[in-house]
């Protein structure tokens, strides 16, 4: 099985960008506590171990501190701290995702990277369907493996369920 990076590395590296176009959706999955959730592969530039981090005074709780990745100093988010998750020490697994915010790079502290899913259109439920309750930065749940072309099981469970976030909706408040 290969690293989740080089899978992110193959993605960028000239794979066929017609998958779009055919309905499919890459995301780079994740995990926090026992949830599983995902990105649009598209906004995330690396994955990289957890460097040192300064703090910053007086920055928002969510807000680790500041990075140095190459020499660019980024901002780190603790996503669990940011989705109101308990706290839980850097293990092995621990990563930062680098994620593109238009004008800038912002750090994201995940528990570990999964791997790269491609979600067909009937794998994805939109925010807008799942009602108002969902957050601002929620884009909807995916369900890999559960299009008509692929379903092998006889019944879907929880464990299949990917939260998809919306990186400017998550990220709208830094910058």
């Amino acid at each position: 099985m290969s690293e989740p990076g080089d899978a992110l590395a193959t993605a960028e590296g000239g794979e066929d960008l017609s998958m779009e176009d055919a309905g499919i959706r890459e995301f780079l999955g994740f995990q926090l506590a026992r949830e599983r959730y995902a990105l649009p592969l598209s906004t995330v530039r690396e994955i990289v171990r957890l460097p040192a981090v300064t703090e910053v005074p007086r920055s928002p709780e969510e807000v680790m501190g500041v990075i140095s990745v190459r020499g660019t100093v980024t901002t780190l988010i603790d996503l669990r701290r940011k989705l109101r998750m308990p706290e839980q020490e850097v293990g092995p697994l621990t990563r930062v995702l680098l994620v593109d915010r238009g004008n800038e790079v912002i750090g994201l502290l995940v528990d570990a990277v999964l791997q790269v899913f491609r979600l067909r259109e009937d794998e994805v439920e939109l925010a807008s369907v799942l009602g108002s309750e969902a957050s601002a930065y929620v884009m909807g749940i995916g369900r890999p493996g559960t299009s008509a072309v692929k379903v092998e099981r006889a019944h879907v469970v929880d464990d299949d369920i990917l939260i998809l976030l919306d990186p400017l909706g998550l990220l709208k408040a830094y910058g």
